[in-house]
């Protein structure tokens, strides 16, 4: 299995980071993307994945909460640590109408800036999408030489549609675990080909709800990705071995990860 995503340079994985990762090799966890959602924690997920180079990737991006501090020099920033070999895609850059912690204007257009820093580097674009009523479907069929992953999904199956007609990967995290939440999710889940299926933590958020028990802290991390694979697996009536089997090789595939 491969975790397309997890946010590892958090506060809360400060002081056990070490056994965080021995934990997910255990639970067969055999690569971790790790996720940038700012400056800061875009160089802190590459200098980390520099320490781990044989177990972790990274991506590099500005989140649309930080939409409004993107500027000329940011973005040069950016470029500069998306060079580095361990960044395998832009992001998490994308749109989010529900909290608009930054203005919409400057969402679309860092995110507009980050989907064409993308093409100049080749590489794919890790997006957020929550609430944008189809306005980030329509920015993204102006770069439709692109390759990206929908990270979280959480949608309705119009909107799974949607972003599977412009042949987009689909992230799904824990949130398929969630037996009051997830149900419209677990529903349409069926619906995502077999090739453009991913597996996602989103750690330390979406602890998976099916866990008995679950931890006393609150905070996912990687190994629990297992638990995310068996509710796929029994949603899609498919064996766990073979989502296992198809994650890995579409995150193999859009990354270019290779091991």
């Amino acid at each position: 299995m491969i975790d397309i995503g997890a946010n590892l340079t958090d506060k809360t994985f400060r002081h056990d980071l070490e056994d965080v990762l021995v934990r997910a090799k255990r639970a067969r966890v055999n690569h971790i993307v790790v996720t940038g959602t700012d400056l800061e924690h875009s160089q802190r997920a590459v200098d980390l994945c520099n320490l781990h180079s044989d177990y972790l990737s990274s991506t590099a991006g500005i989140h649309p909460h930080n939409a409004s501090s993107v500027h000329k020099q940011s973005i040069q920033q950016l470029t500069q640590i998306a060079g580095n070999t361990c960044v395998v895609a832009i992001g998490e850059t994308g749109l989010d109408y529900f909290r608009n912690f930054s203005p919409r204007s400057d969402q679309i257009s860092a995110f507009e800036t980050q989907l064409q820093l993308a093409v100049e580097l080749r590489l794919p674009v890790f997006i957020h999408d929550r609430d944008s009523n189809g306005e980030l479907l329509t920015i993204l069929k102006n770069f439709s030489n692109l390759s990206a992953v929908i990270h979280c999904f959480t949608g309705s199956a119009s909107l799974l549609q949607d972003y599977l007609d412009l042949g987009l990967y689909i992230g799904i995290t824990g949130w398929i675990c969630d037996e009051r939440r997830g149900q419209e999710l677990y529903q349409c889940i069926s619906l995502i080909p077999d090739d453009r299926l991913l597996m996602e933590t989103d750690s330390p958020y979406l602890i998976p709800r099916s866990m008995k028990p679950r931890p006393r802290s609150r905070r996912n991390e990687p190994a629990f990705l297992e638990h995310v694979c068996f509710t796929i697996a029994a949603a899609r009536g498919q064996s766990a071995e073979h989502i296992r089997h198809i994650t890995q090789e579409n995150a193999k595939t859009l990354f270019g990860l290779a091991f």
